[in-house]
């Protein structure tokens, strides 16, 4: 019972940390080359999905359970 629960915690994070959306094709070189160039500025955007340190924390912890119940089926 414990194995199913841990696995299925697991695949819980391994899903919530895999990217939510397919890259979508860009536009074509023919529609790039007939737009004038233009001046951007940029802005920064909040990333969308966890922070670098909520991940790492996700998979240290999974990490320890995992060797967890290794070093209990040894």
């Amino acid at each position: 019972m414990r194995m199913h629960l841990l696995s299925l915690v697991f695949a819980g994070l391994v899903a919530a940390l895999a990217p939510s959306s397919v890259a979508v094709a860009g536009p074509s070189a023919e529609a790039e080359a007939a737009q004038a160039p233009v001046a951007v500025q940029r802005v920064a955007v909040p990333s969308r999905g966890l922070r670098d340190e909520a991940a790492m924390v996700l998979v240290g912890t999974a990490l320890i359970g995992l060797a967890a119940v290794v070093r209990r089926a040894a």
